[in-house]
């Protein structure tokens, strides 16, 4: 019943009729003029954008239609594409930008309505500005019109923007209500088979990213795509994104070999790096049966990175939880963390494992 409340909840936002009102609504024009030669993701979350491009544009040499672009469309190195063509709002951005062979100077929000002929596109793009659109049904209803029979619309997204611009039921929307967010806008603007999604939350943020000293893990990123009906039955169906598994290193069979072993390894179940010895901090509100623990610190242990995803869906993003394994009992339970850099002032050098 959780996801139909959910469900209720985002039809009802946008019904409200300042749903796409942003606190700036001055020219966009103007607002985006001034040129951003910036990463709006950091390097580990782009570097997915342009893997799930790679693995879903499926055609020899597409023609690509970037929505909203800027100087970087993250097209994979080894895609060779007949046209890619960026639809913006800065032309020294566009100029910028070396993939691109056309670039159209166009306000989607002023005029909705693609300046493209009908079945031009293999690929329509639009990273990480869906949340600026003020008319996204219409918008979407005229992405279906441009691409050809059995093209794709791709749809990447994350949690940072410019709150001026970003319209009312975006910025209010939790990060799971955004993905039915988008998943409505494809459903409701018609011209697409059912949408299908990917995520990537939770892990290691680059250790030279502006933002690392915060702890906090790579920037999520989402992603929603759909198909126009019409696919030339001869041409292979387009693959499904695979979201790395988080049951364990290589799969349940070697999840339970680590968890049979950890008395003795003290290695993670789940990705089998080596635990580390962790000093339990006593006080009078929370008394521990033992004076250490030995936690995993790995940052890519799918553990952590699934309990990012898995505490966002409860509610309570910003939060996951590590590994934890009590040797006095010899039991594991998660530990929770608000960020990377949480808990690692207990970990204490371990005579045992260093001698090793």
């Amino acid at each position: 019943m959780q996801g139909v409340k959910k469900e209720v909840l985002i039809d009802a936002a946008l019904r409200e009729p300042d749903a796409f009102s942003r606190p700036d609504e001055t020219d966009d024009a103007a607002f985006y003029g001034r040129d951003r030669m910036v990463n709006h993701l950091d390097a580990t979350a782009l570097g997915t954008v342009t893997d799930w491009i790679g693995r879903l544009v499926i055609e020899e040499h597409p023609r690509i239609l970037d929505l909203m672009a800027s100087w970087d469309s993250h097209l994979p190195a080894d895609l060779d594409p007949a046209e890619v063509v960026g639809l913006g709002l800065n032309a020294n951005e566009l100029a910028h930008n070396p993939r691109l062979t056309e670039r159209v100077l166009h306000d989607l929000n002023r005029e909705p309505r693609l300046p493209f002929a009908d079945d031009r596109f293999d690929v329509v793009l639009n990273v990480v500005s869906v949340d600026y659109l003020t008319r996204p049904l219409e918008v979407f209803a005229d992405v279906a019109r441009v691409l050809k029979p059995g093209g794709v619309h791709l749809v990447f997204f994350s949690n940072r923007m410019f709150p001026r611009k970003a319209v009312k039921v975006w910025s209010q929307a939790t990060e799971v209500e955004r993905v039915r967010l988008v998943h409505r806008f494809f459903e409701q603007s018609g011209g697409f088979l059912a949408p299908a999604s990917a995520e990537s939350i939770g892990k290691p943020r680059p250790r030279d990213d502006k933002y690392a000293h915060t702890g906090l893990p790579s920037d999520p990123v989402y992603l929603m795509y759909a198909e126009k009906p019409g696919r030339d039955p001869s041409r292979p169906e387009r693959p499904r994104v695979v979201v790395d598994s988080t049951e364990g290193p290589t799969g349940q069979e070697e999840f339970e070999r680590h968890r049979a072993e950890i008395k003795s390894s003290l290695r993670c179940p789940h990705c089998g790096e080596k635990m580390k010895k962790w000093m339990v901090p006593q006080s009078p509100f929370t008394q521990w049966d033992n004076e250490f623990m030995y936690i995993c610190f790995n940052d890519s242990c799918p553990y952590l990175e699934g309990g990012w995803r898995a505490m966002q869906e409860q509610g309570n993003g910003g939060l996951s939880y590590r590994c934890m394994y009590n040797p006095e009992r010899d039991t594991c339970m998660p530990v929770p963390v608000h960020n990377l850099m949480a808990l690692r002032e207990s970990i204490v050098e371990d005579e045992v494992a260093a001698a090793a």
